[in-house]
């Protein structure tokens, strides 16, 4: 992984010296956990491994390194380079992004100014989630996701963990450069989190494509009305919708002429088909495409491609 020396390096010495005894394969590193007074632990290849003091592999936790509150501390300060408080506005959100689109989930104490969470204070835990490129990942959906009409408005189904985001990434790559069979599409994608991207200074880190326009850290609804204003999409791509904002922008993205690219959280079709917030997409079919992820067996399992009415394709 290009990123790996970047990631490394945010750890506290000790946690870093633990990390590189262990070797993780940063292919299949998916995350890093740190709890203050808890056992180190890292989720490779969706197997939780626990790391002793030395870097050796165990399931006992008890064997594991404890880590220390002074440790979360040490870490804290290198991912936010020694000025925590210049990060405050992305920190409430839970999180902190990292070059490369990787992730540094945190819970502790939040500070609230009226009813709004205002930071995170007294971090207890810290979850370095790792972003990964995987080019041709959506090589056997992308065939479903076209018709007579051109691309399908589609919406990737899946629990956490199950690579929705890495499948995302590769069909806004494959889509906007195009193939001998399809020609490249212009897409804007609006990158909240800085995960689909991983731009830096507003450039994308990771390969989306030749024709891809990204608006990075914004808010997904705003963000989708401010790319068909300034940069003519023919298809828009979101990651994690889940608001009623959200399915506002969305009507208005379908409205433009544009097709859709999303991701949700969920188990299956069933599941969606049970939240009031998607019910009425459903039923008005607003999306003709449903690709269900699953975590059976292996990460990232691709389990149904279904239509708009839920029969599946393949």
């Amino acid at each position: 992984m290009k990123d790996r020396d970047d990631i490394m390096r945010i750890f506290s010495l000790h946690i870093r010296q633990i990390l590189e005894r262990a070797a993780p394969d940063f292919r299949q590193l998916q995350e890093i956990r740190l709890r203050a007074e808890r056992p180190l632990m890292i989720v490779e290849g969706g197997r939780e491994i626990f790391l002793t003091g030395d870097g050796m592999r165990t399931q006992d936790f008890r064997q594991a390194w404890t880590v220390s509150a002074r440790e979360l501390q040490e870490t804290m300060e290198f991912v936010g380079k020694y000025s925590l408080y210049a990060y405050e506005d992305e920190l409430k959100q839970g999180y902190l992004t990292l070059r490369g689109g990787h992730r540094v989930g945190v819970s502790g104490k939040t500070v609230l100014e009226g009813d709004k969470v205002k930071s995170v204070r007294y971090i207890s835990c810290i979850n370095v989630r790792l972003s990964h490129e995987i080019p041709g990942c959506a090589d056997a959906v992308l065939p479903f996701l076209y018709n007579e009409n051109g691309i399908c408005d589609t919406l990737i189904v899946s629990p956490p963990r199950c690579g929705k985001t890495t499948l995302l990434r590769d069909l806004v790559r494959q889509i906007s450069n195009g193939n001998e069979m399809f020609r490249g599409r212009t897409v804007g994608v609006v990158d909240e989190r800085s995960e689909i991207c991983g731009c830096f200074m507003g450039v994308p880190g990771n390969d989306v494509g030749i024709r891809t326009d990204v608006m990075d850290a914004c808010p997904k609804a705003e963000g989708m009305m401010m790319l068909i204003r300034s940069m003519a999409p023919e298809v828009i791509a979101v990651d994690e919708i889940g608001k009623y904002e959200d399915v506002q922008a969305i009507e208005t993205v379908l409205c433009s002429g544009c097709r859709l690219l999303a991701t949700v959280h969920g188990n299956d079709f069933a599941d969606l088909q049970s939240r009031p917030l998607f019910q009425r997409m459903m039923t008005e079919q607003v999306f003709q495409r449903y690709i269900i992820l699953g975590n059976s067996f292996r990460n990232g399992k691709i389990r149904a491609v279904l239509d708009e009415r839920g029969k599946r394709l393949c």
